[in-house]
């Protein structure tokens, strides 16, 4: 069946940017602004994110299970021990995307995520704390309406940065706050808009 515009199968309506991709669509109908309060999916993101700068989201979710592997299923504890050797590995490993700043970068952020864990007891606790610990809904009535940065993200790229992760600015910021569900940017008709707001999300 071809997909129409925002993809309307089975009287559901999506948003329109995961366009034609399963992958993707799957991503948007089952993660995609929910609300995530789980220290080691959440460093999945930054890892996913991280890699995301400059680039699509669609590439880094077609290599994501080689990230997976990678980077030990996304355990902070096991990547911030990475030898040269292993970095170097990284390097040459076509599985994902092979861009050194990015590798070492993702060793830097393990070792940050796992201090803030130490100081605060969760990261958790730390990231949502950008929000008042609750998803912020923006209502967005087309995807042209979507904000790119908030002052959220850029609030939280300037304390990331000090802390010492590398490439957290605010656009990235802003990114990973809608895919761990800190703002709820679903379009109005979409779905998952309204199954994922507050008093409605179980």
């Amino acid at each position: 069946m071809v997909r129409q515009a925002h993809h309307k199968m089975d009287k559901i309506y999506r948003c329109g940017w995961p366009g034609a991709n399963e992958q993707m669509i799957r991503y948007h109908d089952k993660e995609w602004g929910t609300p995530c309060h789980n220290d080691k999916k959440l460093f999945e993101y930054i890892v996913l994110d991280t890699f995301q700068a400059g680039l699509s989201w669609a590439i880094v979710l077609k290599k994501r299970e080689n990230f997976r592997k990678a980077f030990v299923g996304f355990d902070p504890n096991k990547v911030v021990g990475f030898s040269e050797n292993r970095l170097k590995d990284l390097l040459h490993n076509s599985g994902i995307i092979r861009n050194r700043l990015k590798i070492y970068g993702t060793v830097a952020n393990a070792s940050a995520f796992l201090n803030i864990k130490k100081e605060f007891s969760s990261f958790d606790k730390y990231i949502w704390g950008f929000v008042g610990c609750k998803t912020i809904v923006n209502s967005p009535r087309k995807a042209s309406n979507i904000a790119s940065c908030s002052k959220e993200s850029e609030a939280m790229s300037k304390d990331l940065k000090k802390r010492g992760f590398k490439f957290v600015g605010p656009t990235i910021c802003y990114a990973f706050m809608q895919g761990i569900g800190m703002v709820n940017d679903h379009e109005t008709k979409c779905f998952r808009y309204k199954q994922l707001l507050p008093g409605v999300l179980k």
